[in-house]
């Protein structure tokens, strides 16, 4: 997946790393947008109209990212590969900066409108590609901890690629305490909270971007204009008891910026927001929370 992962637990077994190692070797098996032998590299080759079937975490993957795709009016897409291409994000790494041109080609060939999902069967409707980037951390990150309770472990903080889940207690009986990042430029206060049975996902202009034409462009695209974000969120943290739901609205809430609070309420997500030149912005559920 391009970035790291780290798990404490308490009283592991001799075979952790193994078994932690087999799950993660699965889902880049699935669902790697960078892996020419995945099921999603295939499953973006074939030909369009064909149903493919899909193995069950590539299904789950899939619903879930079609499901708030539909709930944010396509601030978050799982279609959007050759937008994510275009930009220098996909596997082809930097490229040039897009012409209008180019940005109106990939738009169009972009969009889960594309996407036909039946169960453990999809297809695409169009020559779309499928990128998970947004949502396949979360999901290795709950695939990661079911493994664990499977081994009969109760207490681990399970962490990728910033992305993380607790569960039950540390030794010394304290939760699994997690300080989110302080962003620069944002006046906030800090915050510390405690994943009991609960994840938190993180999406920021301020971990990757790229600089051009003198000046710098966060990394995530808005899949409704197939441009980079200027709405000056710097980051959204999203609090849920799934690690793939928290990754994929953090990304969408992060592409809405404040006008998606409101969607957060609805949704009962629980929400920080930081907004360059603005402050921070809390969901009703997170206040509940932190009350």
């Amino acid at each position: 997946m391009g970035t790291s992962w780290s798990v404490r637990a308490v009283d592991p077994p001799a075979e952790l790393r193994a078994e932690i190692h087999g799950v993660l070797a699965r889902i880049v098996a699935e669902m790697s947008h960078w892996e020419p032998g995945s099921n999603l590299s295939r499953f973006n080759r074939a030909e369009p109209g064909r149903w493919q079937p899909l193995p069950p975490g590539f299904a789950q993957v899939l619903a879930a990212g079609l499901a708030i795709a539909d709930a944010s009016g396509g601030a978050f897409d799982p279609a959007m590969g050759a937008l994510a291409d275009l930009w220098g994000f996909g596997p082809t790494g930097p490229q040039p900066f897009p012409a209008d041109a180019a940005v109106a080609w990939a738009l169009a060939r972009s969009g889960h409108r594309h996407i036909e999902q039946d169960g453990a069967r999809a297809r695409r409707t169009a020559p779309v590609a499928l990128d998970f980037s947004g949502i396949a951390k979360g999901y290795a990150v709950d695939a990661v901890a079911e493994r664990l309770r499977g081994l009969g472990l109760s207490d681990f903080l399970v962490e990728i690629g910033g992305e993380l889940r607790g569960e039950g207690i540390k030794p010394d009986g304290q939760p699994w305490w997690v300080d989110c990042e302080a962003v620069p430029g944002v006046a906030a206060a800090p915050l510390r909270v405690a994943l009991h049975g609960l994840s938190i996902a993180t999406s920021g202009d301020y971990r990757r971007g790229f600089d051009a034409n003198g000046r710098r462009y966060a990394h995530t695209i808005d899949p409704r204009s197939g441009r980079s974000l200027e709405n000056h969120v710097a980051s959204v943290s999203v609090l849920h008891a799934s690690c793939l739901h928290a990754d994929a609205w953090a990304t969408a809430l992060g592409v809405l910026g404040p006008a998606g609070m409101a969607l957060a309420e609805r949704e009962g997500l629980a929400v920080r927001l930081l907004v360059r030149g603005v402050g921070e912005y809390l969901s009703p559920m997170l206040k509940a929370m932190l009350d």
